[in-house]
């Protein structure tokens, strides 16, 4: 006689087989998740650096995970070009680093808080790639820091300062503009340092509007085409048709020009800026100027230059005085080289000014050194700022 309990039986080894195959498509959905992230974490070496190679148009890998907090990125470019590297909040420009040559690495170490971000690969034209910040520890922590309040009075006084300067920029391009238009070279010629030396005045704060920088200051070097790419824009784009005495093809480059200016007064008036973010921009704008000295980056013709580190040199130098207060409590040290090396620059600028104006000669190898060792200690002093002030 059969027993009742045999149907149980049968009842629960189907269920059993059953509960078997749906943790087996867990398992194997979990594995293949798995995997995804796996493809998508970045390789790691060198202490733990996230590695992204360059190669042609893509970054390698293209969508990268790490968590909240300090992350160091070794970027190898495998490129035939010299590029740059960003990390891009929107518009705003969270990191970089500019100049790679073909064949070498740079490496940089940034804070990241949780959220998606775009990251550059090698020309400014190539498809981006996608950078994902996941919440960690570190991230609630800095979330729970206090808030910055000793630092309102500084921004206030900055924000006057961008607003003073973004009209007397936009008088300078406008002026440019008209000579260009007109058809008057050495109008042109000596409307240009002017205006250029405005936008560097303002470039810490300039530089954080990914999209406006790009338009406005890019060199042809980052363009697939170089000064015939039609992306190419901006002052360079004028200045090159300066160089070669021909205002050609100029009167849409000054409008759009004059176009972008408007656009980043208003940008400058209703952003927000945190402290350390305007004391790192300034530390990247200094670093910028020093590789480009040393490497002639942006330019075939070097008359600007003196023009255009006068402009650097006043704009950073209002940023570390309107935070002098608190640095000199917090970093003496650090101020007494801030002021040193400062004093240095402009000593190595005035021996090129003539009439209190910068000369506008091409400079040679011994000028370019004696700028450039200034230049590259007031970058240290800038990148050392934040962790003086405890804003890292």
């Amino acid at each position: 006689m059969m027993s009742n309990s045999s149907p149980r039986l049968s009842l629960w080894m189907r269920l059993a087989v059953i509960g078997s195959a749906v943790l087996v498509v867990v398992a194997l959905a979990a594995f293949w998740y798995a995997s995804r992230l796996a493809g998508k974490s970045p390789t790691k070496k060198n202490g733990d650096a996230v590695v992204v190679t360059i190669r042609d148009n893509v970054c390698d890998p293209n969508e990268i995970t790490v968590p909240a907090g300090r992350t160091t990125f070794t970027i190898v470019n495998q490129s035939q070009r010299a590029l740059e590297w960003e990390i891009l909040d929107g518009v705003m420009v969270v990191e970089e680093r500019e100049n790679i040559a073909p064949g070498f690495s740079q490496s940089m170490t940034v804070k990241l808080e949780p959220g998606k971000f775009d990251i550059t690969c090698g020309l400014l034209t190539n498809p981006r790639g996608v950078l994902h910040v996941t919440p960690s520890e570190a991230s609630a922590a800095e979330a729970a820091r206090p808030s910055l309040v000793r630092y309102v009075g500084a921004l206030a006084e900055y924000k006057v300062y961008m607003a003073l300067e973004s009209k007397a920029l936009a008088r300078a391009a406008e002026e440019l503009a008209a000579a260009i238009k007109a058809g008057d070279l050495s109008r042109a010629q000596a409307a240009y340092p002017q205006a250029h030396q405005g936008y560097k005045r303002l470039e810490p704060a300039a530089a954080l509007f990914s999209d406006l920088d790009t338009r406005l200051e890019a060199g042809a070097q980052y363009f697939e085409k170089r000064e015939s790419d039609p992306q190419f824009m901006g002052f360079h784009r004028i200045e090159y048709g300066l160089q070669e005495s021909s205002l050609t093809d100029l009167a849409p480059v000054a409008d759009q020009l004059t176009a972008d200016l408007g656009t980043l007064s208003t940008r400058l008036q209703s952003q927000g800026l945190q402290p350390q973010q305007l004391i790192g921009s300034a530390a990247k704008v200094l670093r910028r100027n020093a590789d480009d000295l040393a490497t002639q980056g942006n330019k075939t013709d070097d008359r600007y230059r003196v023009s255009d580190l006068q402009g650097t040199l006043e704009g950073t130098r209002k940023i570390a005085d309107l935070l002098r207060p608190l640095l000199n409590k917090a970093a003496p040290a650090l101020q007494k080289n801030l002021d040193q090396h400062f004093t240095e620059l402009d000593a190595a600028l005035g021996a090129q000014r003539k009439d209190g104006q910068p000369d506008p000669v091409v400079l040679s190898k011994t000028q370019q050194d004696t700028l450039l060792q200034p230049l590259r200690a007031l970058t240290d002093d800038f990148e050392r700022m934040n962790a003086a002030l405890g804003l890292e």
